[in-house]
């Protein structure tokens, strides 16, 4: 568990589990209880956990708990004899953990018979669901996808004094970016510190996993790697020069950015652009339904860049896991539900719900949700080419050691080289004493 604001999460974890997480009974009345992070696709969720209660009058309460605190409460939750929910709505990283610490429930020979698997996406299969990737040893049962993609000042864009000056300073059309190269041209170009225009921001925050689904995207298209994925070796991969130059480039396009834009977590990417400061900003597809909220048609969407024709996008999303630490009663509950929601009818209704995120490969490629949200089409295209960090039962130290030294880069603490040969030497001392890599 992470030691971030241990302090802080201890004192107040049991008000927050017994307020958010803990489960009520209704006078005997059936109910489970689903924890999920607090974001729009689990304001959805708990509208189609009402439509479940009235067609089986098994009650579903979906409480929300704030990014920050997330992991932390929901890992010192799973250190009681029960927990307080039934489902966790678990990140991709959590998997591994929740396997091999038999806090999930292992779904294997269940979840096939609750979905055709051949209709799932299979990097939602392979990363959400499967401990380890690609087993077929299933932990989770998908529930929300997600990728980072990038917003744009659409209107910026399509300005047409804006595209002659483009045309006349670099030679081609202004559009969306289809590579790192064009993108780095575009934030040059939009960055006008003296009006208060600035021409990117990325995902650079030090707060759980920011900075290292901002970097690993840029690190991967890059042609780097955090490690060999059979044996678990890193030096020589998360370290290489594809990965330094990765990081040479992305502390590069921070000189296009507002000031302190090398910490800047989700919530503040997505403020540099409705605020009207900033022309384009990198997060997660599942956090953009705000903007279009209050943007409208003023704002677009495109998918992460490539690079000599590589093109590697940060894996997001979570999938459904049932405690083990509940009553096997409870768990039948929640395979009820989790089946119910994975049925064509109801996943139909779970993308018109904003960043519904389906991972059912037809309604992916279907016109009712390539057209249900501004942003569904570039998410639709990302899927493809999605991969994820580790997903070890050692994930989160990690997490930690590349937000440290990827930070430290950023922040002109040490070179891209130097913090990328102390990421690695402590990544293989992390996997090797988790006995994943074995001594050389």
């Amino acid at each position: 568990m992470s030691k971030r604001s241990l302090s802080v999460t201890i004192t107040c974890v049991a008000a927050a589990f017994l307020a958010g997480c803990g489960k009520s009974e209704d006078a005997g009345r059936p109910s489970i209880t689903i924890c999920w992070a607090q974001w729009a696709p689990a304001d959805g969720l708990a509208e189609l956990g009402a439509e479940f209660e009235k067609e089986t009058g098994i009650a579903v309460k979906v409480r929300q708990i704030p990014w920050p605190s997330y992991q932390d409460q929901v890992f010192l939750e799973f250190g009681s004899r029960q927990t307080g929910f039934d489902i966790v709505v678990g990140d991709s990283q959590w998997i591994g953990r929740g396997a091999v610490d038999n806090l999930y429930v292992e779904l294997t020979d269940w979840l096939p018979t609750a979905v055709d698997m051949d209709t799932v996406h299979p990097r939602a299969a392979r990363y959400l669901c499967e401990y380890p990737p690609g087993s077929g040893r299933f932990y989770a049962a998908p529930c929300e996808t997600d990728a980072v993609g990038f917003a744009y000042r659409k209107d910026w864009f399509e300005d047409a004094k804006e595209k002659e000056a483009f045309q006349a300073k670099y030679g081609r059309e202004l559009a969306v970016p289809d590579t790192w190269d064009e993108f780095r041209d575009l934030a040059e170009f939009f960055h006008r510190p003296d009006e208060r225009r600035y021409g990117c921001t990325l995902l650079t925050g030090r707060d759980y996993d920011s900075l290292t689904m901002g970097y690993q995207q840029i690190m991967w298209t890059f042609g780097g790697s955090w490690g060999e994925q059979e044996t678990y070796r890193v030096s020589g991969y998360a370290n290489s020069d594809a990965a330094v130059a990765a990081l040479t480039f992305m502390k590069e396009l921070l000189a296009f950015a507002p000031k302190g834009a090398g910490n800047f977590g989700y919530d503040k990417n997505l403020e540099s652009l409705t605020n009207g400061s900033t022309a384009m900003v990198m997060d997660y597809f599942a956090f953009f339904p705000g903007i279009v909220e209050q943007m409208g048609d003023k704002a677009g969407f495109f998918l992460a860049p490539a690079k000599d024709g590589r093109r590697v996008i940060s894996l997001g999303g979570q999938g459904f896991s049932i405690s083990t630490k509940v009553p096997e009663s409870q768990q039948e509950l929640a395979k009820k539900f989790i089946a119910w929601f994975l049925t064509t009818d109801v996943q139909k209704k779970w993308i018109t719900k904003p960043a519904g995120f389906t991972a059912n490969t037809a309604i992916l490629a279907s016109d009712e949700f390539l057209k249900a949200n501004p942003y569904n089409e570039a998410f639709a295209k990302s899927l493809d080419h999605l991969e994820d960090f580790w997903n070890v039962p050692a994930y989160n130290e990690l997490l930690a050691a590349a937000q440290r030294y990827v930070g430290e880069a950023l922040d002109g603490a040490c070179t891209p080289r130097e913090a990328l040969d102390k990421l690695a030497a402590e990544h293989e001392a992390i996997l090797t004493e988790a006995q994943l890599l074995k001594a050389q």
